[in-house]
């Protein structure tokens, strides 16, 4: 009986590190089907098989820490606010990139994410978006010259 309870209270961590070492072992698997090449010659399947890998390493430290975390089981609730919102702004970007361009995509993204957050005031998560979407153009499409459009067909400039 006293193991089932253990057990119970262990299922959140349980599950969640199992999802991570299945999403790890599929993206490493994956990354196979590209050539690895070495670390100082990397080839395309080299970056996403070292992600799988440490994906799956935390995962499986998730796993381990389920059996040793004191807590007293499932509480709180779903945090529907959150989820709603996330999912808004991957489906969003997913589906606004290419028209509206990386700049305005990336904003309305990083605004709703930030507005996940029960904490997080609307003032503050434009400042967050602002800030992101300078440091992403930065980096991605300064420093490594990505071709993406920074305003889209949507946008008339």
């Amino acid at each position: 009986m006293d193991r089932r309870k253990a057990l119970r209270k262990a299922f959140p961590d349980l599950a969640a590190g199992a999802i991570f070492v299945g999403f790890g072992l599929a993206f490493a698997l994956q990354s196979l089907t590209y050539d690895v090449g070495t670390p100082f010659r990397m080839g395309p399947g080299f970056f996403p098989l070292l992600l799988g890998g440490v994906l799956t390493l935390l995962g499986a430290i998730i796993v381990a820490s389920g059996f040793n975390a004191e807590r007293e089981g499932l509480s709180g609730a779903v945090p529907w606010r959150g989820l709603l919102l996330i999912s808004v702004a991957l489906l969003f970007f997913g589906l606004t990139v290419r028209g509206l361009g990386v700049v305005p995509s990336l904003f309305v993204t990083t605004s709703l994410a930030g507005l996940a957050s029960v904490r997080v005031r609307p003032l503050t998560a434009v400042a967050i978006a602002a800030g992101l979407t300078a440091t992403s153009v930065v980096v991605f499409i300064v420093a490594l010259q990505l071709r993406l459009p920074l305003f889209g067909p949507w946008i008339p400039f």
